[in-house]
């Protein structure tokens, strides 16, 4: 299965952990959870795929950037991973959500 339809997935079944970066990025900017899931709703597709280290267990890892709007016109730019328990994907994790800054 495509990995963007898997993380929209768990978007729509509300499979969404906000790391406290995130949160505070989204407050900064006075987004709330529901422009972040619609921006990746509505996103066409990956923007970016990042390979990254974790810093808690150094492993290596695929952080995807998603680059959408909400239904209101902002452009919000997402970065986050796919966590997997058990082989299971469990969750998608938003490492950053803010307001985009790109044209």
């Amino acid at each position: 299965m495509d990995i963007f339809a898997r993380i929209k997935r768990l978007v729509i079944s509300r499979k969404v952990l906000f790391t406290e970066k995130a949160a505070d990025e989204m407050r900064n900017d006075d987004l709330t959870r529901e422009d972040v899931y619609e921006a990746i709703l509505n996103a066409p597709c990956i923007r970016k795929t990042l390979s990254s280290r974790n810093p808690t267990t150094a492993s290596r890892e695929k952080l995807y950037v998603i680059k959408g709007m909400t239904f209101d016109g902002i452009d919000v730019y997402t970065k986050g991973k796919i966590l997997k328990r058990l082989g299971e994907e469990v969750f998608y994790v938003l490492i950053s959500s803010k307001r985009s800054t790109e044209i």
